[in-house]
């Protein structure tokens, strides 16, 4: 399971003809294809949300099935991430890359032809799997085409940096295709990426050295869709149905026997896709645990003020776009300057500094009412922005710098797979709150509070792992 470049000692078994030197424009393309291929899973991360209401209004979806439509695509992505990895290792990366971005390229379709909100449902979560898939293979083609290590962290700097952007331009991208040609656009817009990706993949990229020990966690796998699935739909139907209804407790239990049965199949298994030995570490834990946290509060406010921009406050999908823009925009010059303030102060402080942040910005907005002025909102999101910005890239460090680089992979993987799975957790649980407009408000402020608490939970957590380094 691969989803970043291996340690010098796994380059060292590549065989002669991976090692032959590679045209600079080869290698230019190769990025450009990994880059199409994982800018396109962040645009969809975000310009979705600007199409909700959009979407609701067209396909008569109230908010748990809109939740849904957000959910199943991370709900994929966050299950499937580390088994991609190593069905990549196995048949070859680019294999599975191209076979991925096929598999996102035809969903998107499925999504913009969808005719009824359950079908474009189905359509989002084989997206979420071609997602999955595009992630780790695109770092492995990377690894493969760069072998002076210099040059590679150049080109995953670069791969990095464009999904940032694409992440940022997401809303304000979706806004303007769905002012131009309706919300269905907004899906259209990957196919060109795709068949540009696909293209540029199959010339330029080379194969990767295939390894056909390398094993598929299946129960495993089986184990983890299942969970999150089971989760993610009590935490959705809950403010519907209820809390105390039975198949929403139903759905709680079914989940918490899933994990214990995930649990002792990733203990048992020779090849788990979740090595449990890893979280023997104290600063990868709680780096997980921060990732999770950290992804609850920001991707499940993201679709709380998505609707309440535009079905409380009246706003266009394309003004929603433009409103979003000064919180993902800060973003991107936050994460650049991260990697400074880490080297002064320490990966911990830094993490809790963007964390606490963050919550600020969140206990700020508790003000927010029905027909709140955009402008009375826009500093606090922007700090709720440039927290987030500030913290991840030393996040990914120190819990990459806490194992032995011969399993760097599989631990970005995990990384991944908890944030994505903190997505999925924030916008079920913060869109069960707000489902009934006469209550959306109040719902909203819970939202915001329960996300201070978590902000200020994963900033605690980083300071007691820097005092118990330093005791």
């Amino acid at each position: 399971m691969r989803s970043t470049p291996p340690s010098h000692s796994d380059l060292s078994s590549t065989t002669q003809s991976d090692r032959m030197p590679r045209s600079k424009l080869s290698k230019s393309l190769t990025l450009a294809a990994m880059s199409l291929g994982y800018g396109v899973v962040q645009l969809d991360v975000t310009i979705v949300n600007t199409a909700l209401n959009s979407m609701g209004t067209s396909l008569g979806g109230d908010v748990s099935e809109l939740q849904w439509v957000v959910s199943t695509y991370t709900v994929a992505f966050a299950a499937f991430i580390l088994t991609a990895g190593a069905l990549g290792d196995r048949i070859g990366a680019k294999k599975v890359f191209m076979t991925g971005f096929a598999i996102f390229t035809l969903a998107s379709v499925a999504c913009a032809l969808a005719p009824v909100v359950p079908l474009l449902i189905a359509a989002r979560a084989i997206q979420g799997l071609g997602a999955a898939i595009l992630v780790p293979n695109s770092l492995a083609l990377l690894n493969h085409a760069y072998a002076d290590e210099k040059e590679r962290g150049r080109a995953i700097g670069m791969w990095a940096a464009g999904a940032s952007l694409a992440l940022t331009a997401g809303p304000l991208i979706g806004g303007g295709l769905i002012l131009l040609a309706g919300w269905r656009s907004i899906f259209l817009v990957n196919l060109p990426i795709g068949l540009i990706g696909l293209w540029l993949t199959w010339r330029y990229a080379q194969e990767t050295a295939r390894s056909p020990q390398r094993e598929i966690d299946l129960y495993g796998q089986l184990a983890a869709i299942a969970a999150l699935g089971c989760l993610a739909g009590a935490l959705i139907e809950g403010g519907a149905m209820g809390w105390g209804s039975p198949l929403i407790i139903a759905g709680f239990v079914s989940s918490a026997v899933l994990i214990i049965l995930f649990i002792l199949q990733e203990l048992r298994g020779s090849q788990p896709m979740l090595p449990l030995s890893l979280f023997k570490h104290r600063m990868f834990a709680l780096t997980s645990l921060v990732g999770l946290l950290v992804n609850v509060a920001f991707y499940g406010l993201i679709f709380v003020f998505s609707l309440y921009f535009q079905r409380l406050n009246g706003m266009s999908p394309f003004a929603t776009g433009l409103a979003f823009l000064p919180m993902m925009g800060a973003v991107l010059p936050v994460n650049l300057a991260a990697a400074r303030v880490s080297e002064r102060i320490g990966a911990p402080a830094t993490i809790a500094i963007g964390a606490v942040m963050a919550a600020c910005g969140c206990l700020a907005l508790l003000g927010i009412r029905h027909g709140t002025n955009y402008w009375a909102t826009c500093a606090q999101l922007v700090a709720i922005g440039a927290g987030l910005g500030l913290l991840v890239p030393p996040l990914t460090s120190a819990l990459l710098g806490s194992v032995e680089k011969a399993r760097s992979g599989i631990a970005a993987g995990v990384l991944n797979s908890t944030r994505q799975t903190g997505s999925v957790l924030g916008v079920a649980l913060f869109g069960s709150l707000i489902g009934q407009p006469d209550t959306f408000v109040t719902g909203a402020h819970t939202a915001l509070a329960i996300s201070a608490g978590l902000l200020f939970a994963a900033a605690v957590a980083m300071l007691s792992a820097r005092l118990f380094k330093e005791g």
